[in-house]
C-alpha cells in the first residue's frame, strides 16, 4: 500500500492501524443504518441508544449528527437535537437531500424553542442556498409570521401557492394571487 506521497507503506503497525480504521468505519455504517431502520419503523428510542455512543465517536461525522438531532426531533427533544444539527450543517459530508433536512430541521427546531430571531436567520440561509425548496419557504413563513412579519409571511406564502398550485382554481388566479402577494392591502 502507497501513502499520498508515492511511498511504500512498511511494518505491521500500520497495516493494523488501517484494518483498525477500516473496521470502524464498517461497524459505525452498519450502527447508522439500524438505527435509521429502528427511527423509521418507530422504535425511536432504540434508535437513539445506538445514535448517542455513536455520535460521541465520530463527532466531525456529518451524517451521524444529522440522524442524532433528526432522532431527537422526532421523540420531541428539540432542545437535545439543536446542537447535533448545528454539527450537522457545519461538517462536510452530507448529501443534497440530507443537507436541506437538516437545515431545516434546524430552523424548525429554533423556531419551536421559540428562538424566533435564529429560526428566521437559519431559514433565510437555507432559502437562499435551496430557493426552490417549497418546505424550506413555508417554514421561514411560520417563522416570519411568530417574529410579527405578517406581510412577508403572507407574501411567501401566497407566492408559493400561486407557483406550485395544481388546483385548477387557483392557477386561474395566479397572477391576482401574485399581485397581492406583493402588497396585500392593494387594490386592482
Amino acid at each position: 500500500m502507497n501513502d499520498t506521497d508515492g511511498t511504500a507503506r512498511t511494518g505491521s503497525a500500520d497495516t493494523r492501524e488501517s484494518n483498525a480504521d477500516a473496521r470502524a468505519g464498517s461497524g459505525r455504517d452498519e450502527i447508522l443504518a439500524q438505527a435509521i431502520r429502528l427511527r423509521e419503523s418507530g422504535r425511536r428510542e432504540e434508535a437513539r441508544a445506538l445514535l448517542l455512543p455513536l455520535s460521541e465517536s465520530h463527532p466531525d461525522d456529518a451524517e451521524v449528527a444529522y440522524q442524532t438531532a433528526w432522532v431527537h426531533d422526532t421523540l420531541g427533544l428539540e432542545a437535545e437535537a439543536l446542537p447535533h444539527y448545528l454539527r450537522a450543517i457545519q461538517r462536510p459530508g452530507l448529501s443534497d437531500e440530507d443537507r436541506r433536512g437538516a437545515l431545516l430541521g434546524l430552523g424548525s427546531t429554533y423556531r419551536v424553542l421559540g428562538k424566533y430571531p435564529e429560526a428566521v436567520a437559519a431559514l433565510r440561509d437555507a432559502v437562499a442556498e435551496y430557493p426552490d425548496d417549497g418546505a424550506l419557504r413555508t417554514f421561514l413563513a411560520m417563522a416570519l409570521y411568530n417574529t410579527g412579519q405578517h406581510h412577508d409571511a403572507m407574501e411567501l406564502l401566497l407566492n408559493l401557492i400561486a407557483s406550485t398550485s395544481r388546483d385548477p382554481e387557483i392557477a386561474g388566479y395566479r397572477p391576482a394571487i401574485e399581485h397581492y402577494a406583493k402588497d396585500l392591502d392593494a387594490t386592482l
